[in-house]
């Protein structure tokens, strides 16, 4: 039986199970967060169980508890989610498998959503959370509402708006031996009782790392960064809301800091770059969100605007990862995104209703880099102009035939057209364009059993836009990706208790997930993206919180994933090799997390013991060998934390993380690609962190 029959066997058997033997997808929170959970899932308000959707929402108080300070961070508490990062400005996100590879210009196969607003660049993921009231990650494809480039499944980050009330807040920490260090606030206040409120926070975030580069000295692996938000919310009435944010964040660090290392567990702490390699990034944007009632049509229109750009400057890095001296590089590059969309929400009657849209998004980048090829006295020059123009046309009908009973259609048409062009030495090459016309229906049935249990089963196809290669590179541009996903799930929550658990089925076509080293244009190598072909993913996800008394909770959440390349033709094709395994890059079969939490009541405050294992299985690294392939181990972290926190918003905590000082590879190339590339050849690495043990204080009123 194929692993589809399967699936679909399983819709049939959780359609006949009693509800005692049913399960809810559970948030994971700490021990005050408990309750109904309210979500944005479907662009509209609803809580936890009544969502069709294998979702994981993650409070800003629990992210403070556990000290996580980024998205990147806080993928370790969500089932499928996987985040690597291998710089302060590059992030590489995966849900079930499917994500980016090491090249950065390549659209996300997950959505990042910021406030509804689509962020294109993932190097978001390493940015400090400034005043989040909440992370949301949806698994699965999300295109019919969320847009291209969510087969993979989006992250919604959701801040805190201002309100009525006066509320101040603040967090210092200090951690050791790399000086990590993080102090952050925000203040809300109305301004006219009812009408407007202001909220505004920043925060400064720096670490020294744990790696040292021992030819010209300093830290390898750094991070800085300051950020200021603003957001004002305007109610004039008739449940009206007119809110504007507005956010700039400065970044400096250290991009591809890789040691030269023998093996998969060589944990080298050094790198020997003939440079420092800095890279200073800024992010700033707008945007601006009216949403307004039609009471005579019983229709909530919403309209999103926005504004968004980064830009990066790396004025002097190692080309050649070692301490010969052959290849500088530097350059800046400039992204921009400007998106409209308009949404009407309309009840029809008591058990129909509609949730239609439209979108318009515009990309911009420009990019200036220069090779010095010292070792030939040569200097090579690019200029890269990349521009995406993105329109779409969505809807989503809602049949709720009776209280029990939810069937959800939807579908969504994109058309995208993006063009590039370019120089190499000054001699302009021949204009790249990409046009594709896309369709993304989503069907998804619910069945509530009672107030505490619903199961659902859902069909959806997502895809993933093209890109264009270098401008020196033999293959200008590759096809976008697509994948049909086919999911069944059940949720349960009662007092106490909440258990969740879904499996799914994904068939993916002209995947987009390895790169390979090509002949460059008019001479040397370069890094190519391109299509490796099909990929089959199944597994299961499991979540749960129990409180086995009153002051003590338990959660934790589980992956199995199978992803692996089925049908290699077409990298093959392209490149003439043949690839080693069938494993995806970085994504590991297994995943989990354990926390506990227990809290020892005294008078009106409270203490509170936390401890947690986060564990991922062994991955494959990134690899053009053909006949071995190199896998990483997996590995297991373990985290601790005592919290005093009294009952007037005071909290005082030690911490601990990765207690026990394991050592493992955030990232990992082997060394073919340097012999490809004419370099001198070793594998290369970035050690994950290292234990850190510190102190946090916070308050809020």
């Amino acid at each position: 039986m194929t692993f589809k029959a399967l699936l679909f066997s399983g819709a049939a058997i959780v359609a006949a199970l009693p509800p005692m033997s049913l399960a809810q997808q559970a948030p994971v929170v700490a021990p005050a967060d408990q309750g109904e959970i309210i979500v944005t899932a479907r662009k509209r308000q609803e809580t936890l169980l009544d969502v069709p959707v294998a979702v994981t929402a993650v409070s800003g108080d629990t992210l403070a508890r556990r000290n996580i300070n980024s998205v990147r961070e806080a993928a370790v508490l969500t089932p499928g989610l996987n985040i690597s990062s291998d710089g302060a400005g590059r992030a590489f996100v995966s849900i079930r498998g499917v994500g980016v590879t090491l090249v950065q210009t390549v659209q996300p196969g997950v959505g990042l959503f910021i406030d509804g607003i689509y962020r294109p660049n993932t190097a978001y993921l390493n940015n400090p959370l400034l005043d989040v009231e909440r992370i949301e990650v949806l698994r699965g494809p999300q295109g019919t509402l969320y847009g291209k480039n969510t087969l993979g499944g989006a992250i919604n980050v959701i801040t805190r708006q201002p309100g009525n009330d006066l509320e101040v807040r603040g967090q210092a920490s200090y951690a050791g031996p790399d000086d990590s260090w993080l102090v952050s606030g925000s203040v809300s206040a109305p301004i006219v009782q009812d009408r407007l409120a202001i909220r505004i926070g920043a925060s400064h975030r720096q670490q020294d790392g744990f790696i040292k580069n021992v030819v010209v000295g300093g830290n390898s692996n750094s991070l800085n960064t300051d950020s200021v938000s603003g957001t004002l919310r305007f109610t004039p009435g008739n449940d009206v809301v007119v809110a504007l944010n507005g956010y700039y964040d400065w970044v400096k660090g250290h991009n591809v800091p890789y040691a030269r290392v023998t093996g998969p567990t060589d944990y080298q702490r050094t790198n020997q770059f003939n440079t420092t390699g800095l890279t200073f990034y800024r992010y700033k944007g707008v945007n601006g969100r009216i949403e307004l009632p039609v009471e005579g049509i019983d229709t909530k229109v919403t309209l999103l605007a926005a504004y968004d750009a980064r830009t990066t400057d790396s004025p002097d890095s190692d080309g050649d990862f070692g301490p010969l001296d052959a290849v500088r590089l530097s350059g800046t590059d400039r992204l921009s995104t400007r998106t409209v969309e308009l949404r009407f929400d309309t009840t029809l009657s008591d058990t129909l209703s509609t949730l239609v849209g439209l979108f318009y998004s515009r990309e911009s980048f420009d990019a200036d880099a220069l090779t010095n090829i010292l070792i030939l006295g040569r200097q090579v020059r690019q200029i890269d102009h990349r521009t995406g123009d993105t329109y779409a046309a969505f809807g989503t009908v809602f049949w709720k035939p009776n209280p029990q009973w939810e069937v959800a259609l939807g579908l969504r048409y994109d058309h995208e057209d993006r063009k590039a062009t370019g120089t190499i030495a000054g001699i302009a090459i021949p204009p790249a364009q990409i046009k594709s016309n896309e369709v993304e229906p989503r069907l998804s049935i619910t069945h509530h059993w009672n107030e505490q249990l619903m199961s659902y089963a859902s069909a959806a196809r997502g895809y993933r836009g093209g890109g264009f290669n270098a401008p020196n590179a033999p293959l200008r541009t590759y096809r976008g990706d697509n994948a049909w996903t086919y999911e069944i799930g059940t949720k349960y929550a009662a007092p106490g208790f909440s258990l969740a658990g879904d499996i799914f089925y994904s068939d993916y076509k002209h995947y987009i997930g390895l790169n390979s080293i090509a002949p460059a244009v008019p001479a040397g190598l370069v890094t190519v993206d391109l299509n490796a072909g099909s990929v089959e993913s199944y597994g299961a996800e499991l979540e749960a919180t129990v409180r086995p008394t009153a002051n003590w909770t338990l959660s934790g959440g589980l992956t199995y994933m199978h992803a692996r390349l089925t049908d290699t033709r077409e990298y093959t094709a392209i490149t003439g090799r043949t690839l080693a395994s069938d494993h995806l890059t970085f994504q590991p079969d297994w995943m989990y997390n354990v926390s506990s939490d227990y809290v020892v009541p005294i008078g009106d405050n409270r203490l509170t013991f936390n401890a947690s294992l986060n564990g991922k299985g062994r991955r494959l690294a990134a690899t053009l060998n053909q006949t071995v392939p190199t896998f990483l181990k997996g590995y297991a972290v373990v985290n601790g934390s005592i919290t005093f926190a009294t009952a007037g918003g005071i909290e005082l905590a030690a911490f601990g993380q990765n207690l026990f000082n394991k050592k493992y590879f955030d990232s990992y190339i082997e060394k073919t690609t340097l012999q490809l590339a004419g370099l001198p050849a070793s594998d290369l690495g970035i050690i994950g962190d290292l234990r850190r043990y510190g102190v946090r204080a916070s308050f809020r009123f």
